[in-house]
């Protein structure tokens, strides 16, 4: 047996084979079997690839043995024969390179092709590094054409039903393109063959095939709400139609995509070729560019705030796959789900592509393994630095908000269409202590790590004034936003305070696009009492025109005392995002 390409007549039982492989849902007019499982061939009586190496992989020579021979490897047994014909089950190992194999026959010097086969991970199989114990989970993760994603925000989750499609009859052909016209095989297509044994490097070969920043790959990603020479993200429902667009179109990427629809194309390739996945949503994403594990917000003085390189969406959508990872630990801690996140954020390795990184080390702050642990740790637990800029150019640290980041994070339940929370998996509970030491044992792994107003700063005093801006009714698409501002002082005297307040309209990423609205006031506020100022609510009725791109409307404030005869000093300037609201 080698990798691709009529010695008599031979039935490859495709229907019976695939059936038994759980491939049937995919074609009983081809053979596409799973690693690590025998596959029956009867012979009766009466191409072109990279050149194949036994050293790779990639071929497999061995004889026919007696029913009752052990077999190593690549082996065939005579399971049937009578005067005309013999029925042979071979078995391939369960490290075995996926993808197609052409099956030949030898007799003597001379050799004849008898035909091709497909072969997939094999998650049923104790042995291959995929193995999903549970049946259900199999059926869930591996079997399951249809799901649903996630998205909106962490007070309004929206479930959206996706059809993965894997099984479509050309999807599997599909898949093995992707991994055909990856970077990795154009320049060394022996090398990217023979590493397909192994499902770390071809999920991580597959999130950077998925989208097309730096390759052939699928999608091509846009967030500024101009679609008009393709497909807007949101009209997506399905990932076959965007595999076969650009599949008819020679690899040309597909426009457009969003992190939602990178993530369902990539559950459907990876299911495709045997890998148990699911798609997951992380709600108060953070996207941490410079890899020190917070996102920096910076104001300026009357609340303007610049959009900074780190940001916080209101959500992120990966996929996990599930696999072991011998190659962090001879145990089996690092092994089961893996972030693998197609959506073209930051380069690993110069490609825009990231994991598989384990949710265990995301869980327990291990920041130093392979692959992309410390981004997807601050997607789920980075801290929020706020920084005041000075005029002299200077800044100050205002303070942290460790809680807002990752939140409710979400996939479909095994069996159902409820929605699974599993925010467990990733951190301890905020608040927790043992949520704090984890993060420092994160900053403290991290060899990229540059502190920048990190953990070993220390942070001012809790402000004395606590604010809040709450929405009075529901936000209605195309509505006046009745939303009102709460203060109340914990000072033991007066306070009187200048109050500048900000909406923006902003991207779900975080990107702010246009400033809608803006007041400033004054307030007093008497000791440990609070304050409902009946011109800000009158005011806050303010209309989303004009934000037909834009997801939703982001308030903040600025507060400063005023400066008294009593001598007292200036509170500190605060700086909030206090709210999202979709619009």
């Amino acid at each position: 047996i080698h990798h691709t390409s009529r010695y008599f007549k031979v039935d490859l039982h495709c229907e019976e084979n695939n059936k038994a492989h759980n491939t049937d849902e995919i074609s009983v007019k081809r053979l596409i079997v799973r690693r690590g499982k025998s596959f029956i061939l009867t012979f009766c009586v009466d191409l072109k690839r990279p050149q194949a190496s036994q050293s790779l992989k990639t071929k497999a020579v061995f004889e026919i043995l007696p029913a009752n021979a052990a077999g190593i490897g690549w082996n065939a047994r005579v399971q049937a024969k009578s005067s005309s014909s013999v029925t042979v089950a071979v078995s391939s190992p369960e490290d075995a390179c996926i993808g197609e194999y052409s099956l030949s026959v030898k007799r003597g010097s001379s050799s004849r092709s008898i035909g091709k086969f497909v072969l997939l991970f094999n998650p049923w199989c104790e042995a291959d590094w995929t193995y999903l114990p549970q049946e259900r989970e199999r059926q869930e993760y591996v079997l399951n054409e249809h799901g649903i994603v996630y998205r909106g925000q962490s007070n309004g989750i929206q479930p959206m039903p996706w059809t993965f499609g894997q099984f479509e009859e050309d999807v599997m052909d599909i898949c093995l393109r992707l991994l055909d016209v990856n970077p990795k095989c154009l320049r060394n297509a022996k090398e990217d063959c023979s590493a397909r044994c192994n499902p770390i490097y071809v999920s991580r070969v597959l999130s950077a095939m998925v989208n097309a920043a730096d390759d052939k790959g699928v999608l091509e990603g846009k967030w500024d709400g101009n679609y008009c020479d393709g497909v807007a993200p949101m009209c997506w429902s399905d990932s076959v139609a965007i595999l076969r667009r650009w599949d008819q179109r020679n690899c040309n990427c597909v426009k457009y995509g969003q992190c939602w629809v990178f993530a369902a194309v990539l559950c459907t390739t990876l299911r495709c070729l045997g890998i148990p996945c699911r798609v997951v949503t992380n709600f108060e994403s953070a996207h941490d560019t410079d890899g020190n594990l917070t996102v920096d917000h910076y104001c300026y003085d009357l609340g303007v705030t610049p959009n900074a390189k780190d940001s916080v969406w209101n959500f992120h959508v990966w996929v996990e796959a599930w696999m072991r990872r011998p190659d962090l630990s001879q145990s089996s801690q690092y092994d089961g789900w893996q972030v693998v996140d197609p959506t073209p954020q930051e380069r690993s390795d110069g490609t825009y592509c990231c994991g598989p990184a384990p949710v265990k080390a995301i869980l327990e702050g291990h920041t130093n393994l392979k692959y992309d642990v410390p981004f997807v740790f601050a997607e789920v637990n980075a801290d929020i630095v706020t920084w005041r800029m000075n005029s002299d150019g200077t800044k100050t640290r205002m303070f942290s908000d460790t809680k807002e980041v990752g939140q409710n994070i979400s996939t479909k339940a095994v069996g159902s269409y409820e929605r699974m929370d599993i925010t467990r998996n990733y951190k301890y509970p905020e608040g927790s202590a043992k949520e704090r030491q984890v993060f420092e044992e994160a900053v403290r792994r991290c060899q990229r790590l540059t502190i920048r107003g990190g953990i070993s700063d220390v942070s001012p005093a809790t402000p004395d004034v606590s604010v809040k801006i709450v929405e009075v009714g529901q936000s209605i698409n195309g509505k006046d936003l009745d939303l009102s501002l709460s203060l109340r002082s914990d000072q033991s005297k007066p306070l009187t305070l200048k109050i500048q307040l900000n909406a923006r309209a902003v991207l779900y990423t975080g990107f702010s696009i246009s400033n809608v609205w803006s007041k400033a006031f004054e307030v007093k506020l008497l000791p440990n009492k609070g304050a409902f100022p009946r011109e800000v609510e009158s005011d806050l009725h303010t209309t989303n025109a004009g934000l037909a791109c834009s997801p939703c409307l982001r308030m903040g404030f600025l507060i400063k005392s005023c400066f008294r005869s009593t001598g007292d000093s200036v509170l500190p300037l605060i700086w909030v995002f206090a709210l999202h609201l979709l619009i």
